[in-house]
């Protein structure tokens, strides 16, 4: 006996018809038959009125009825239960570039968990080059970046672009300024970058903006880290170009001043492998929309 046999029945008792049973069940009336008529044999008793119009139970077949619905409410619940079991153990992957943190990532993945609770989410800081490799070697699932970087195992959107800003210290003659400043009158100027690693980043970037206007900068250093490269302006020991969101950092004796420079903007991108459509991938698009649309920020809403 198997559970479509119960469900075989009980679809008979409560259509009271074999006709209607069958139609409601998309199958064939004598092979819906010829079921009821296994089970009675294997259970050694009628469970219908032959005849009986309409189609009315026996006393054993009232009791089995009543033993069926238990059945198959519990398989159903025991089916429930594994689901959430399964559901608790899956985990997700996220990588991001450690600016984006200051940015509007942390609401993302707060709606994202709270929209999928029994998901695992867990976050990996790569920047650069280390996304493509993590996500080709499967460590992660999803990226957040801001470097686009082309290769045919990943498939990339770009999200929108984030103004950038110079970071000056609070006694640098520019630092009370009520103007944008331009990437030219900071070409002389000791420049901080970050991180330090192998291939196209986000040093990468600043330095290509400022080769877009026909600058190249004299001095010119890439720094581990976002938070090293602040601390080197706190210290007076140059300016560090970062994206907008990134002035929530208060360093003491840093100020953040608007570019005037067009391009001087950071896109972010949203990357997973090109050939995984991933069952969270569209999900979390839409949670990265809901932010932007409470926060009023304009974008061209787009998806793999």
């Amino acid at each position: 006996m198997e559970l479509r046999h119960l469900r075989y029945f009980v679809a008979v008792v409560e259509a009271q018809s074999f006709t209607k049973a069958a139609e409601k069940l998309f199958i064939a009336q004598p092979p819906l038959s010829r079921q009821i008529q296994n089970l009675e044999q294997e259970l050694g008793a009628p469970l219908f009125e032959r005849g009986s119009r309409p189609l009315r139970t026996t006393a054993v077949g009232h009791f089995f009825y009543q033993q069926a619905l238990k059945l198959l409410s519990n398989a159903e619940e025991i089916k429930l239960i594994t689901q959430r079991a399964g559901m608790t153990e899956r985990t997700i992957q996220l990588g991001y570039s450690s600016s984006l943190l200051c940015g509007l990532l942390p609401r993302i993945v707060c709606l994202f968990r709270q929209q999928h609770p029994n998901l695992n989410i867990k976050l990996l800081e790569l920047n650069g080059m280390a996304q493509i490799q993590a996500l080709k070697e499967g460590r992660v699932d999803v990226c957040f970046g801001r470097v686009r970087i082309s290769d045919p195992a990943v498939k990339r959107v770009q999200l929108r672009e984030e103004r950038l800003m110079a970071a000056v210290h609070s006694s640098h003659p520019f630092a009370n300024q009520r103007r944008p400043i331009s990437l030219a009158e900071l070409n002389d100027e000791q420049i901080f970058s970050y991180p330090s690693q192998a291939g196209p980043g986000y040093a990468v970037q600043v330095k290509s903006l400022f080769l877009e206007y026909g600058l190249e900068p004299k001095r010119f250093a890439v720094l581990d880290c976002l938070q090293q490269s602040l601390g080197m302006v706190a210290a007076g020991e140059g300016i560090c170009i970062v994206p907008e969101s990134v002035k929530m950092m208060q360093f003491r004796h840093v100020n953040y001043l608007p570019l005037a420079d067009s391009a001087a903007v950071s896109p972010i991108y949203l990357i997973v492998r090109n050939d995984d459509e991933g069952q969270y991938t569209r999900p979390l698009f839409d949670c990265v929309y809901q932010v932007y649309d409470l926060e009023a920020i304009e974008y061209d809403r787009r998806v793999f």
